[in-house]
């Protein structure tokens, strides 16, 4: 996925951040909720769609949705860190509990004007 993709840019900002390359990253709406499955699912997904005899049109989806903050804070977690989450809006931060440093930060221009 490219870097400008959310789950990409979290990953391997927070990989940055634990190898001391980066200090601190920007994300849109910490709230947006997605649903997030893995690849290995959709593709198999996908050939059962080939497998049908007549054409249909499908949805695919785990029906588990998940928001864009607890993304931050399992990538976080996976490296040991624990963010936790102050201000509001625009002025959110996470900062690291463990070091006290604010490793991600909230940015408008990252909004979606239409959030789904």
């Amino acid at each position: 996925r490219g870097s400008n993709i959310v789950t990409r840019k979290i990953s391997r900002s927070v990989a940055k951040i634990h190898l001391g390359q980066l200090e601190s990253f920007s994300l849109g709406n910490l709230d947006s909720k997605r649903d997030w499955g893995h690849a290995k699912d959709y593709v198999e997904a996908m050939w059962l769609m080939l497998q049908q005899e007549e054409p249909e049109d499908f949805v695919i989806a785990t029906g588990e949705v998940h928001s864009v903050r607890e993304f931050v804070e399992k990538a976080f977690k996976h490296v040991g860190k624990t963010v936790v989450w102050e201000g509001k809006d625009e002025n959110e931060v996470g900062r690291c509990q463990e070091t006290g440093v604010v490793h991600v930060k909230v940015d408008p221009k990252y909004f979606r004007p239409t959030e789904v």
